[in-house]
């Protein structure tokens, strides 16, 4: 069993407000399979978003086990809230199970900063995540270990708003790159004396709108990189 494990292909998927992305990799991480994105159904009720993973996940096969970062608070595979979906069907949701059952394969769920974040960051000293897309995902490391279920973008920053609230994508588009990059640097500065990581590690679509330049310490990653976290989450399972 241990040396099947140790050649299994895993489907790493990134479930996000806007899209649904997925790629496999090999056991040394080596992508097996060209990085896909489909769009994220609307309205996201648990069904339609478990049709569309099964949908894509065909075009991926084979593969022996999957991954999955899912934006909300996510314990032991059940989603406990899932705010930038819009739907309220996804409390309790035991996403872990649903997906083994329909895709007939092993698998594990945590938060998608979570798991992107296993993906990028080098075990060393402290590593924040933040991913700027529908919203703004968090995740912390101290030395590789993980405190899960961060969720920075919902606690509060600045006149009665949140962390998303102040720089979500329906702000982007709202205030335009320039304003929207301010607060986002703006972000960075009040993270970092709050945090004191050693890295920051940036990710998520809208980074490339950007237009100021980035503090240092801060390093930026792509979805692609991030899926890496996939196959460190089922590395760390199977040594657990």
């Amino acid at each position: 069993m241990l040396g099947r494990m140790a050649e299994a292909r895993t489907l790493a998927v990134d479930i996000g407000g806007i899209g649904i992305k997925m790629l496999v990799l090999g056991p040394d991480g080596t992508r097996l399979t060209e990085h896909s994105r489909v769009s994220t159904p609307s309205p996201s009720t648990p069904q339609v978003v478990l049709e569309r993973l099964r949908d894509e996940a065909v075009k991926h096969a084979p593969y022996d086990r999957i991954a999955i970062g899912f934006p909300g608070v996510v314990l032991h595979g059940v989603v406990k809230n899932a705010p930038n979906l819009g739907t309220e069907q996804w409390a309790g949701h035991d996403l872990q199970r649903s997906v083994e059952a329909a895709l007939e394969c092993p698998t594990l769920v945590i938060n998608d900063a979570d798991l992107q974040g296993y993906g990028v960051i080098a075990g060393q000293g402290a590593e924040m995540v933040l991913t700027l897309g529908t919203g703004m995902g968090a995740a912390l490391f101290t030395e590789g270990t993980l405190f899960p279920n961060l969720e920075l973008g919902h606690h509060p920053f600045g006149d009665g708003n949140t962390y998303e609230e102040r720089i979500s994508d329906a702000v982007l588009k709202d205030i335009g790159a320039e304003a929207w990059s301010t607060r986002v640097i703006e972000t960075f500065e009040q993270l970092a004396p709050i945090f004191n990581y050693d890295t920051l590690h940036l990710g998520g679509g809208n980074v490339r709108h950007l237009t100021l330049p980035l503090p240092q310490g801060i390093r930026v990653f792509d979805n692609a990189e991030g899926l890496l976290g996939g196959l460190r989450l089922w590395e760390r399972a199977t040594r657990s």
